[in-house]
C-alpha cells in the first residue's frame, strides 16, 4: 500500500462520532535537546498542554517542562523499533483534538524538516480539526554550532544542503550524489550513521575528494556530545574507531576542518556533566540557569511539591495569638513557608503590622531573601544553614519566658524544636515552642526520566539535593535505582546525613546556597579533574 492509501485508511480508521468540540493541536519543535534552544513560543505552549504526544529525539531536559496534569504518550521512533506507526500517531492526534483536549505534538529539531509533519497536518485538516506550528531550532544547524562548524562560510561553502541519510532496511539509498558534490555546498546528512558507507562510496563515486574535510556528530547539544573529524575517504574507520552511535549527524564540506579551531562547548568546565536537580521546579531555575551557563546538562526532576494547607481553627487560632502579641518569636524555615504564611496572614484579614516587635529568625539566606519581599529583615540567622544551628541560636539568644512560633512544613524536622528546648535549658531559661504546619510537601512520581537506567550506565554525575526530605522522595519515587551509584551533592549537613544513611556517595556544600552548591560542583567536577 503506497502512503496515499495508508492516509487514506488511517482517516477512515478514526471514529467520527464527536460527544464535544473539537480542541486544537499544536506542532511543535523542541529542537536539538538542550532547553536553552526550546523557543520561548513553545515553552508557553507547552505548559497549557493538556495532551503531550511526544517524540525519542525530545530532550529530557525539555520533557521535564511537560505539565505534571497533562497526559503524556510517547511514540518514539527509532531505527528498527517503532513506539508508534505515523498512521497511529495520525489517529491518535485525531481522536485526542476530538476529546476537546489541547492537544501538543512534540518533536525533536523542527516539526517540518524530516518531522513527518506536514503529514500529521494534512490528517488534521481532513477532520476539520484546528491546529498550530511552532518551529523548532534545527538539529542541522544548532549541532555543527556547539561543535565549531559554521554550516556556510563565504571563503569555502555559499550554500548549505540538509539530506535525510535515512534509508529503509534492506534497501539501498538512493541520493543525486552528483548533483551535491557540483553544489561544493556543506552538506548536512541526518539520520545517517547507519547509511555511512554508502555516503561515503556515493559521493566518493561521483568524484568528491576523498580529502574532503568531514565529521560526524554525536548527540549534540547534550553531556554525551562527542565529535569525529577525518578527511572523507578515511572518515568511516575513524567512526568506527571511535565507536560512535545514533543519534549523530555527518557533515561534509570545507567548513567541517574549522571546528579544530572554532569548537567551543567542550571548553566549558562542565561540560560533559550530566546533572539531576531534585528541589521543587520554582526553587531550582537559578540553579539550572548557572549549571548550565558552565555547561552542564541538567535534568530538572522534581521530587516533592508543597501546597498550602487549608486555613484550619489552628492555623487561624495562631494568627490570632499573633496579633495579640502572644508570642515573640516567629521562625521560618524555608522561602515556601515565607510565602505561605504572609498569604494566609492577608487571607486571615491580617497584614504585616501584627508582627510589630516580634522576633523574626531564618534558617539561611534563601528564607531571609524571602522575608525581604515583604519589607522585613531577619533578627536571627545562623553561622551554619541548618536546623540544628537554628535551634542552638534560639535557645542561646532568645530571652527566659520566650514564646516562639515556627510556620513551616508538615514533616518538618523535629531537631528544630529540640534543640532550643534544648539549649535553652543548658542556660536556665524557659521557652515554649509551637510547632505549626502551615503547607504540606508531597512526594511528585517521576513518569518519563529512566533514571535507574541512567546510573547504571554511569550517564548521571551528580543528584542535588536540599533536603532530607528530597533524598526520602527521590528514592521512592525512583525505586529500581541502586543508591550506591549516586554521588549526592548535598547543601547541608542533615540533607547528607539522610544520603549517606541510604547508602549514596555523598559531598557537602560549605555554605547552603546556591552558590554553595555551585562552589561544591567546581570543586569536585573541576579542580578534582585537573588535579
Amino acid at each position: 500500500m503506497n502512503r496515499a492509501g495508508a492516509r487514506e485508511k488511517a482517516l477512515k480508521s478514526v471514529t467520527s462520532k464527536q460527544t464535544v468540540q473539537n480542541g486544537k493541536v499544536w506542532l511543535v519543535g523542541a529542537g536539538p535537546s538542550d532547553p536553552g534552544l526550546f523557543t520561548l513560543k513553545g515553552k508557553e505552549v507547552l505548559a497549557q498542554a493538556q495532551v503531550v504526544v511526544y517524540d525519542a529525539l525530545v530532550g529530557m531536559g525539555i520533557l521535564s517542562m511537560i505539565p505534571e496534569s497533562a497526559e503524556k504518550i510517547y511514540v518514539g521512533k527509532r531505527a528498527g523499533n517503532h513506539a508508534m506507526e505515523q498512521e497511529e500517531i495520525n489517529e491518535l492526534l485525531v481522536q485526542k483534538a476530538k476529546e476537546g483536549k489541547r492537544v501538543v505534538r512534540l518533536k525533536g529539531g523542527d516539526p517540518f524538516l524530516f518531522g513527518r509533519g506536514g503529514e500529521e497536518l494534512l490528517v488534521l485538516r481532513a477532520y476539520g480539526i484546528d491546529y498550530e506550528v511552532v518551529p523548532g531550532v534545527s538539529s542541522a544547524l544548532a549541532v555543527p554550532a556547539y561543535n565549531g562548524i559554521p554550516v556556510t562560510d563565504r571563503h569555502c561553502a555559499s550554500s548549505v544542503h540538509i539530506i535525510t541519510g535515512h534509508k529503509r532496511a534492506g534497501q539501498l539509498l538512493e541520493l543525486p550524489f552528483e548533483a551535491y558534490v557540483k553544489s561544493e555546498g556543506t552538506l548536512v546528512f541526518l539520520m545517517g550513521l547507519s547509511a555511512l558507507p554508502d555516503i561515503v562510496s556515493g559521493l566518493l563515486a561521483a568524484g568528491m575528494n576523498a580529502k574532503t574535510p568531514a565529521a560526524v556528530l554525536e548527540r549534540g547539544t547534550t553531556a554525551g556530545q562527542r565529535r569525529v573529524c577525518a578527511s572523507l575517504g578515511k572518515l568511516e574507520t575513524a567512526v568506527n574507531d571511535a565507536h560512535m552511535h545514533t543519534p549523530a549527524m555527518i557533515v561534509v564540506g570545507a567548513v567541517a576542518a574549522l571546528s579544530e579551531q572554532l569548537a567551543w562547548y567542550e571548553d566549558l568546565p562542565l561540560f560533559g556533566r550530566r546533572f539531576v536537580l531534585t528541589r521543587p521546579k520554582e526553587r531550582m531555575d537559578e540553579l539550572a540557569k548557572q549549571l548550565r551557563e558552565r555547561g552542564a546538562e541538567v535534568i530538572e526532576l522534581p521530587v516533592i511539591e508543597t501546597k498550602p494547607l487549608p486555613a484550619s481553627e489552628k492555623i487561624i487560632g495562631e494568627f490570632e495569638k499573633l496579633s495579640k502579641k502572644e508570642y515573640d518569636c516567629l521562625v521560618f524555615t524555608s522561602p515556601t513557608g515565607v510565602h505561605t504564611f504572609f498569604q494566609m496572614l492577608c487571607d486571615s484579614g491580617r497584614d504585616v503590622r501584627v508582627l510589630g516587635g516580634v522576633t523574626l529568625a531564618v534558617i539561611g539566606n534563601g528564607t531571609k531573601s524571602a522575608l525581604r519581599e515583604y519589607g522585613l529583615l531577619a533578627d536571627l540567622v545562623p553561622e551554619i544553614y541548618d536546623g540544628v544551628s537554628l535551634g542552638m541560636l534560639l535557645g542561646e539568644k532568645l530571652p527566659d519566658g520566650s514564646r516562639v512560633l515556627i510556620a513551616r512544613s508538615d514533616i518538618g524536622n523535629p531537631k528544630l524544636v529540640t534543640c532550643i528546648k534544648q539549649r535553652a535549658t543548658e542556660l536556665d531559661k524557659a521557652v515554649s515552642v509551637t510547632d505549626l504546619a502551615i503547607y504540606e510537601t508531597l512526594t511528585k512520581q517521576n513518569e518519563w526520566i529512566p533514571m535507574a537506567q541512567l546510573l547504571r550506565e554511569d550517564a548521571i554525575n551528580g543528584v542535588f539535593f536540599t533536603s532530607a526530605s528530597t533524598v526520602q522522595a527521590f528514592l521512592q519515587t525512583n525505586p529500581k535505582v541502586d543508591p550506591t551509584r549516586i554521588r549526592a551533592l548535598c547543601i547541608g549537613e542533615m540533607t547528607a546525613q539522610a544520603a549517606r544513611e541510604a547508602g549514596m556517595l555523598v559531598e557537602v556544600a560549605k555554605e547552603a546556597t546556591v552558590e554553595g552548591l555551585l562552589q561544591l560542583t567546581e570543586k569536585v567536577f573541576v579542580e578534582r579533574t585537573i588535579q
